[in-house]
């Protein structure tokens, strides 16, 4: 495995983090404790999950990924070689408290709630989930402009910044982010000293490089990195779905939710990644896997699966070194496509 420093702490993450979101969905507690226990044995000790999850979100499972993961760490003697992340849901989850927000009440009854699912006394990582103003997330294309802002982010991060103090974080981070309100929580650390963002979670992969886009820059002049989520374009970028949408697979159950991954240029992007994979004697999950690996302003690159055969082939990744030939070619088909799921 191989490690990066997570933004300006002393923490060495694994570049493969574990992302957890079908666990209490696609997956029971014994998978994804077998999932655990083997990401440790190959040198992961990054594990990524939120209060919302499982997905997709609804009231009945909302929870159960932490609870899982907290079974399954009270088992453990080794909690201080393990880097947890979890993420408070931003507004919109009515289930959730009787509507989430990013206020100081919500953050500060969140964390509680997740470390009790945790069965642990901190949080490595503590994430805002998604803004509280409307802007551009999850696939949503075009810009609105709004005046209403909701919780301002100074609260936000005032009420993050008092977990670090409290103890019950260590680090804090945002996720499906924008340049401005990156900016924003970069401006409020040096004005009036509140704790500094370490990292953003975003999608990022061969299908959406729409980060490359402002966000980049920011990461690696602010020391701010990417935890790439969806790496794979939801499974897209296996090339399962080439021929056919299994009715079992996370794109035919949960389509609907996706549906910026479904779209016909995206998989005529998908196809043409597929010919550069079979090229060079590479599966297509290496070749999408090993150009996000490559970024400089990647930290961490988020995985999931549902087998143990999908795990252990995303983990292999981090020893692909593509060549300089391969990211030509992936370049040349980026501009005959450019994010065809952004």
């Amino acid at each position: 495995m191989k490690y990066k420093k997570l933004g300006n702490t002393e923490l060495n993450v694994s570049q493969i983090c574990l992302g957890t979101m079908t666990y209490g969905e696609q997956n029971n507690e014994k998978e994804a404790h077998q999932q655990l226990d083997y990401c440790i044995s190959e040198g992961v000790n990054f594990i990524d999950t939120a209060e919302m999850y499982a997905i997709p979100p609804k009231e009945e499972t909302q929870g159960k990924t932490e609870e899982i993961i907290g079974t399954w760490l009270e088992k453990r003697k080794d909690r201080n070689d393990i880097y947890l992340a979890t993420k408070v849901a931003g507004p919109g989850m009515d289930y959730i408290r009787g509507g989430t927000q990013l206020s100081k009440k919500h953050i500060f009854e969140a964390v509680d709630d997740s470390l009790k699912r945790l069965k642990t006394d901190y949080i490595d990582l503590y994430q805002t989930h998604w803004p509280e103003r409307k802007s551009n997330y999850f696939g949503r294309l075009g810009y609105d402009y709004s005046d209403e802002l909701g919780v301002p982010i100074e609260e936000t991060l005032d009420a993050m910044s008092q977990l670090v103090e409290s103890g019950k974080v260590r680090y804090i981070g945002i996720s499906n982010e924008t340049p401005w309100g990156t900016s924003k929580y970069l401006e409020l650390h040096k004005d009036k000293g509140f704790e500094k963002i370490v990292s953003i979670q975003n999608p990022y992969s061969l299908l959406n490089r729409i980060y490359e886009v402002g966000l980049a820059e920011i990461s690696q002049r602010e020391n701010v990195g990417l935890l790439a989520y969806s790496p794979l374009g939801f499974g897209q970028l296996t090339g399962k779905y080439i021929k056919k949408t299994d009715k079992n697979s996370r794109l035919g159950l949960y389509g609907d939710w996706f549906t910026r991954y479904s779209n016909d240029e995206c998989l005529k992007s998908v196809k043409r990644y597929a010919s550069i994979a079979k090229k060079y004697n590479l599966s297509l999950t290496h070749l999408a896997l090993a150009f996000v690996n490559s970024r400089p302003f990647v930290t961490s690159n988020i995985i999931g699966a549902t087998t143990m055969n999908q795990l252990k082939e995303n983990i292999k990744s981090v020893n692909i070194n593509l060549s300089e030939d391969i990211f030509s070619e992936i370049e040349e088909a980026h501009e005959m496509q450019p994010n065809p799921a952004p």
